[in-house]
C-alpha cells in the first residue's frame, strides 16, 4: 500500500480530545487508529517485530535518539517530586513507527515537541521503566549504558524485591543482532549524489552515520563509532570541529563497504521511513554492482528525487 504523508489536520483534531496533546498507550485505542492519520494502515496488524529483535533494536534506538533521565534528588527545590523517564525521539514522518514501538512496549505516551517536527515517546511509570530495562539490559554498547545502570539502581531502591542486575555492555559481534539497525534508524542516512552537468559527470553512493562527539553526560562516543566503522571497513572522521557541537561521522563509499551495510540491513531490516530510502538506495547499488550506473543515470536521478526529505509517498507494507 502506498500511503501519503500523515494527515496532520486529522491528527491534531483527534489529539484535541487530550488537553496536553498526548496519547497514552492505555487510551489511544479508544481515541483512534492509525488509519486516521495514514490511510489504509492499521496498527492492529503490526505484529512482525519479535521480542528478540525488539530488545537489541530498542537498545540501539535509545542509544541513537533516546534519553534516560534519572533524578539525583527525590524532590526539586520547590518540593515537586522528580521522576525518572526514558524518552525516544521520532521524526514527524515516523509517527507510525513511534506508535508501533509504543504498542510493543505496552507503556508510554506520545507528544509532539513544541516548535519542532519531532514526536517524543515518553515512558515514566515504574512498570514501563522496568519493562524497558529488562528488554535492553545487556544489549547496550555505548555510554548511555551508564544512565541505564543509574536507572536500575533507582528502581531497585524504590522496589527492593525487584533485584534487577546490570548485565554490562553487549560484546556480541555487530552482525549478530539488530542493535545497529536501531542506531541507524535514529542517526543514519542513505545518500545518492549526482554531478551530471560537470565536465566529468559522476554518480556516487554512500551511507552516513553521524553522532555528537560527547554525550550530555560527558562521555566520548568515539569508541562506539569506531566499533561500527571497523565492522563496515571505514574510518571515523571528525566534522564540525569549529561548532559548539562537534561530531563524528563515518561514511561508506566503496562498493565493498556499501555492500557491507546492505547485507547487514537485509538481515536486520529498518522499520521506519529509512527502510524506504534504503530500498531505493539498494536499487542504485545494484547498478553499481552491474557496472552500468552511468547508463542508467536518468533512472538514478528519478530515484534520488523521491528519497529522504523529498519523499512524499510512503509505503508501510514492511510494518504490516
Amino acid at each position: 500500500k502506498f500511503v501519503p504523508a500523515l494527515n496532520l489536520a486529522v491528527f491534531w483534531e483527534i489529539f484535541s480530545i487530550k488537553e496536553n496533546q498526548q496519547v497514552t498507550y492505555e487510551s489511544y485505542y479508544l481515541l483512534w487508529n492509525l488509519n486516521d492519520c495514514a490511510p489504509e494502515l492499521s496498527i492492529s496488524h503490526m505484529n512482525l517485530i519479535t521480542p528478540t529483535y525488539l530488545s537489541s533494536y530498542l537498545a540501539g534506538l535509545i542509544e541513537g535518539d533516546g534519553t534516560i533521565v534519572v533524578p539525583k534528588e527525590e524532590r526539586s527545590n520547590k518540593g515537586k517530586l522528580n521522576y525518572p523517564s526514558i524518552q525516544i525521539a521520532f521524526q514527524l514522518k515516523d509517527f507510525p513507527l513511534c506508535q508501533v514501538i509504543q504498542k510493543l512496549i505496552g507503556h508510554g505516551s506520545i507528544s509532539k515537541k513544541k516548535n519542532s517536527a519531532v514526536y517524543i515517546l515518553t515512558i515514566n511509570n515504574l512498570e514501563g521503566l522496568i519493562a524497558i530495562c529488562q528488554l535492553i539490559n545487556g544489549k547496550m554498547r555505548g555510554p548511555k549504558y551508564y544512565q541505564l545502570v543509574l536507572l536500575i539502581e533507582y528502581l531497585n531502591k524504590k522496589l527492593p524485591r525487584l533485584n534487577l542486575e546490570p548485565l554490562g555492555f553487549s560484546t556480541k559481534p555487530l552482525d549478530n543482532d539488530s542493535w545497529l539497525t536501531g542506531f541507524i534508524e535514529a542517526d543514519g542516512s542513505f545518500q545518492v549524489r549526482t554531478s551530471l552537468s560537470s565536465k566529468y559527470p559522476r554518480i556516487s553512493l554512500s551511507f552516513e552515520l553521524v553522532q555528537s562527539r560527547m554525550t550530555h553526560y560527558g562521555y566520548s562516543m568515539f569508541d562506539l563509532m569506531n566499533q561500527i566503522a571497523i565492522f563496515l571497513g571505514v574510518n571515523v572522521n571528525e566534522i564540525r570541529s569549529e561548532r559548539t557541537n562537534p561530531q563524528y561521522r563515518l561514511r561508506t563509499s566503496s562498493l565493498k563497504t556499501n555492500q557491507a551495510i546492505r547485507n547487514y540491513l537485509s538481515k536486520y531490516p529498518l522499520r521506519g521511513t529509512k527502510y524506504m530510502d534504503f530500498k531505493d538506495w539498494c536499487k542504485v547499488l545494484s547498478y553499481f554492482e552491474q557496472g552500468n550506473h552511468m547508463e542508467n543515470k536518468e533512472h538514478i536521478v528519478m530515484i534520488k528525487s523521491q528519497m529522504n526529505q523529498l519523499r512524499t509517498v510512503y509505503n508501510w507494507d514492511h510494518l504490516q
